[in-house]
């Protein structure tokens, strides 16, 4: 039998926890503005991150990486910029298209980014990770702004080619939410 006082036991560390440390170490300035602000060709991807209850998870973080409106994957050199004091991200430059975005779900689980169409083969999309609490690696999906011919679209039944392709709305936006579990969850891809 342990007889240990419970205060003698190890406290949490960042492998056994997620969410205290996306507030302080993971924070992205203007991480949803990919596109540069008044750009004409500017989209916006929204939705929400629900847990398999259907309940918002107002404290998810999402990565999101995609293709040039010209098919680039390099992104603009020198469009992240760094604080020289800190190192830490300062924010971009407001002028080049980098491909790469990382926004916090807010109290409600909804996000919002800002960017300009991929040009990827095959469709549209946008590549996006998934991290959580409740998750001990982080998820990977795609967001496709439009339904048609595609390898992965492809290979997938018709209810879970759904649960990939963002819904068009007015005003170049798209409504894409990601189910993590539970009746319409996501299709989350695996790498080898």
């Amino acid at each position: 039998m342990n007889t240990a006082h419970p205060a003698a036991r190890p406290l949490p560390t960042p492998s056994h926890t997620v969410g205290p440390f996306y507030g302080y170490a993971l924070p992205f300035p203007d991480g949803e503005c990919v596109a540069p602000a008044g750009h004409p060709d500017r989209v916006t991807l929204h939705g929400y991150v629900l847990d398999g209850a259907g309940h918002p998870v107002p404290d998810a973080l999402l990565e999101f990486w995609q293709a040039a409106p010209d098919g680039s994957l390099s992104g603009a050199p020198g469009s992240l910029r760094r604080d020289p004091v800190t190192g830490g991200h300062l924010g971009r430059n407001g002028t080049d298209f980098t491909g790469f975005g990382r926004v916090a779900t807010d109290a409600d689980g909804h996000y919002t980014l800002h960017t300009l169409p991929p040009g990827n083969p095959g469709q549209p999309h946008i590549s996006v990770c998934v991290f959580a609490r409740g998750l001990l690696h982080h998820l990977y999906t795609r967001a496709y702004l439009a339904d048609g011919p595609d390898p992965l679209l492809d290979r997938l039944p018709a209810d879970r080619r759904a649960t990939l392709i963002a819904a068009e709305e007015p005003y170049r936006t798209h409504r894409f939410d990601i189910r993590l579990q539970g009746e319409g969850e996501t299709v989350f891809l695996e790498f080898p």
